[in-house]
């Protein structure tokens, strides 16, 4: 029996093995290039003071949320882009130490609102993070009911006209079960932006007014440690990241 177990064992990670390959080499048939090398931190920016909290950790990168840096805490690649496509799988590996309030956002990207005109913010487990676009935003890993895809400083920039906003609003919730990988597809073109989230087309040629030419591409740090409490705050970035790779255009 413990030899039949060591064998399973054994097939799964051969398995696992031949799948990352046969994936590897079919984006770099179409011109992508690896930023993750599946080893160590190399082509990124870890910031300054971390602590060792960004990290990789059995071939993915791995945070805990726990960053001892000063200021921005979020893991930025060395090199800046244009326009691009870019391949991204990541995972939620649990939530913080408490419930966090999750509002419902409305196709229109307006929030549901009680009959007093409160929003409706009901309280379940969240991890938050998100995939930083040159630093001009994000497109939004979470738990909310809406799905993840948004774009939230689109959809909360009240200046811009109403079918904007609701554009940078998933068309639909997309995402795995936390626990499990999810894999996005970004294509950015200007300032317009496409966001396939598991195969399915949850943000579709968007306007994000806010983009910029050039800039990195960054993995988000949000959340922390309560400083009273020694625990991690609700909505805290307990994620994983693996193959990541980029085309440019």
């Amino acid at each position: 029996m413990k030899n039949l177990r060591i064998l399973s064992l054994l097939l799964c990670f051969i398995v696992s093995n031949s799948l990352l390959a046969q994936e590897s080499s079919v984006y770099e048939k179409e011109g992508y290039v690896s930023l993750f090398n599946g080893k160590d931190l190399t082509g990124w920016k870890i910031p300054e003071g971390d602590g060792g909290h960004w990290n990789v950790i059995d071939g993915v990168i791995d945070y805990d949320a726990r960053s001892e840096a000063e200021g921005n805490k979020s893991l930025w690649t060395e090199k800046e882009y244009t326009d691009f496509k870019l391949h991204v799988e990541w995972r939620f590996k649990g939530y913080g130490d408490h419930l966090f309030p999750l509002p419902t956002i409305l196709p229109s990207g307006d929030y549901l609102r009680d009959e007093n005109g409160d929003i409706v913010e009901p309280l379940g487990p969240n991890s938050d993070s998100g995939i930083l676009i040159k630093g001009a935003g994000q497109v939004q890993m979470w738990c909310w009911s809406v799905g993840s895809g948004e774009l939230w400083t689109v959809r909360n920039d009240k200046s811009l006209p109403a079918e904007v906003r609701a554009a940078a609003v998933p068309s639909e919730k997309a995402d795995q079960p936390v626990g499990e990988w999810n894999s996005y597809d970004i294509i950015l073109k200007g300032k317009r932006i496409t966001v396939i989230l598991n195969g399915i087309t949850v943000i579709d040629n968007a306007l994000y007014p806010s983009m910029v030419e050039s800039g990195p591409i960054g993995l988000q740090h949000h959340g922390g440690v309560n400083k009273e409490t020694g625990k991690l705050m609700g909505a805290s970035s307990l994620v994983q990241f693996r193959n990541i790779w980029i085309k440019e255009l």
